[in-house]
């Protein structure tokens, strides 16, 4: 049996990330909104002693054209910190991460929230923290153009120590609902903020008590340079960028080591890249179902895909052309990176780079279960990754797929658990409950 166990996510966008997704056979088009259907996955993945629903987010229309919009099933899903709740009453172990923008919300309001979520799940909440990178979000929230990319991440950055800072308001017992006397809480063990910085200005403290994990779990993602130190110095899940595996290795030896440079233990950071799976009885059987799928996905759509991932409008490009050299721009540079590297590696079209883009254009597993076993087992003992966030590409027969046919293969392998560790988030991904920095014995004996 391997030491070593596997992590998985299911990355939910609510339901899958491929745009065509919702038009593949035996698929659900109005799942995004289909609460009896969300609810149906998320005991499925519970089935399969999956760590973690992550649900993505945007604040914004996608800013495409209208030729690509009106394709897109993305338009609109519920708000993640609305549904996540409702989900946590019909599920009893699985994690619930949701998507929250540190350059839009206000702190305080998501530090309330998500503490809210974490005593409403018994302590199975998680934070994924994105700057977010589409600039017609912007407009939603009364600025006229977006923030520059690495002043979102110094805001992030502090962003973060307000809202783990909140947290940390109460000390576990502050509430001692003494009937007797009539006391409610401690004094003594409540905390005031008055955080006065260069982005924000919060007094606190929070009116609900400390998260039942101490604090959600932390989820970042971004593979800028950026990206990665806000990574290192804060998450405790990495949603990492799919690609080549060499490049994976890269990425995951250099965060880890920029948490130790921190003062992290590495083994406190769990780097899940997202994987795209798609099952068959056989890998032409899968190929099949893979190019059946993408074959849904019209060139507006892949080419509107182009243009976010690059910054640029690609509609100007040479279709059949190669992809002429991105300049930077306030948007994802992770992204931007990602679509020159496939385009320099396999030698590709602006039209095939779109058409990639179109449906998944990251990480794609294909195969037999014992097959996608084998690619992540690979990945895991390689030191890739220490798991996934898997992307099914249709719902629910992918998800179904994977839950009965390769959560059995890697159990078999003693990759992954049979049962849950235990009943928080934090138990089941090995990650240590976080002292109260205002109120832990360490905290106590330096007063």
């Amino acid at each position: 049996m391997s030491k070593k166990q596997l992590r998985l996510g299911a990355f939910m966008r609510p339901v899958s990330i491929h745009t065509a997704a919702w038009r593949y056979p035996g698929g659900t088009p109005d799942a995004n909104f289909n609460f009896k259907a969300l609810v149906q996955y998320a005991q499925t993945l519970e089935r399969g002693k999956f760590d973690a629903f992550f649900m993505a987010d945007h604040l914004a229309v996608l800013n495409m054209p209208m030729e690509a919009l009106k394709r897109s099933a993305t338009v609109t899903s519920f708000d993640p910190l609305t549904l996540l709740p409702a989900l946590a009453q019909h599920t009893e172990h699985l994690g619930l991460i949701a998507t929250a923008s540190t350059t839009f919300e206000p702190a305080y309001t998501i530090a309330r929230r998500f503490a809210s979520l974490d005593h409403l799940s018994n302590g199975r909440a998680g934070w994924n923290i994105v700057t977010t990178s589409n600039p017609d979000a912007a407009q939603n929230f009364g600025m006229d153009d977006q923030m520059a990319h690495d002043e979102r991440y110094a805001r992030a950055r502090e962003y973060y120590d307000v809202v783990t800072g909140l947290w940390d308001s109460w000390a576990d017992d502050a509430f001692v609902r003494d009937v007797d006397s009539g006391v409610y809480f401690d004094p003594a063990k409540l905390h005031v903020l008055n955080h006065n910085g260069k982005y924000l200005k919060v007094k606190g403290p929070l009116n609900i008590a400390r998260p039942v994990q101490g604090w959600p779990v932390i989820v970042q993602a971004g593979a800028s340079d950026a990206g990665r130190q806000l990574a290192a110095e804060t998450a405790e899940m990495v949603f990492a960028a799919g690609g080549p595996i060499a490049g994976a290795r890269e990425f995951y030896k250099d965060v880890k080591e920029r948490a130790a440079r921190a003062g992290r233990n590495p083994d406190h950071i769990k780097i899940l890249p997202g994987a795209f799976v798609v099952i068959g009885e056989s890998l032409d059987e899968a190929k099949e179902k893979r190019a059946r799928l993408d074959s849904l996905v019209s060139y507006d759509s892949g080419i509107a895909a182009l243009s976010i991932a690059a910054g640029v409008d690609a509609r100007k490009f040479d279709p059949d052309g190669p992809l002429p050299e991105l300049p930077e721009t306030n948007q994802s540079k992770s992204g931007r990176e990602r679509v020159m590297a496939l385009a320099r590696r396999e030698g590709l079209t602006v039209r095939q780079i779109a058409g990639r883009l179109g449906g998944y254009g990251g990480l794609g597993m294909l195969g037999t279960p014992a097959m996608i076993a084998d690619q992540m087992q690979e990945w895991l003992e390689t030191g890739a990754s220490d798991g996934f966030n898997v992307m099914f590409p249709y719902l629910p027969g992918g998800l179904d797929d994977f839950v009965d046919k390769v959560v059995p293969e890697l159990q078999r392998r003693g990759l992954f658990r049979t049962e849950y560790e235990g009943r928080t988030l934090r138990e089941n991904l090995g990650l240590p409950r976080p002292d109260n920095r205002f109120f832990s014995a360490t905290a106590k004996a330096a007063e």
